[in-house]
């Protein structure tokens, strides 16, 4: 994931937290905010150090931004996300973790219709 697809500043996370909507499932908690003129998304990771040590951590961050990864096709470009991680995701494999977001992202209504390969 390119370092401009990334919120690290305090007052981008506020900002989002704000005014964007929310929706959480027993793992994660995934907060939207549709910013205009953006080319493409921004991820903003929370992973509380209640999740594990850094090893666990840093390894929930990676399955997190290879999910974003994976679903980009599917991902609105005008939008910031932010996602904590609860405490169940650090017992989580990549795949696991990948349906768990797509879960929430579906209760979000984040993601687009697949444009099948048939009407391409």
């Amino acid at each position: 994931m390119k370092k401009e697809q990334r919120i690290k500043k305090n007052p981008e996370f506020q900002l989002v937290f704000r005014h964007g909507s929310s929706m959480a499932n027993r793992q994660f908690v995934l907060y939207q905010l549709k910013k205009k003129d953006q080319d493409v998304f921004r991820l903003g990771l929370s992973v509380s150090k209640k999740i594990g040590n850094a090893v666990v951590r840093n390894q929930v961050k990676r399955y997190i931004r290879q999910a974003f990864l994976e679903l980009s096709p599917q991902l609105h470009k005008d939008f910031d996300y932010v996602v904590i991680a609860r405490k169940p995701a650090a017992d989580m494999n990549f795949h696991q973790t990948k349906s768990s977001l797509i879960h929430v992202m579906a209760k979000s209504k984040v993601l687009k219709k697949r444009e099948s390969p048939m009407n391409g």
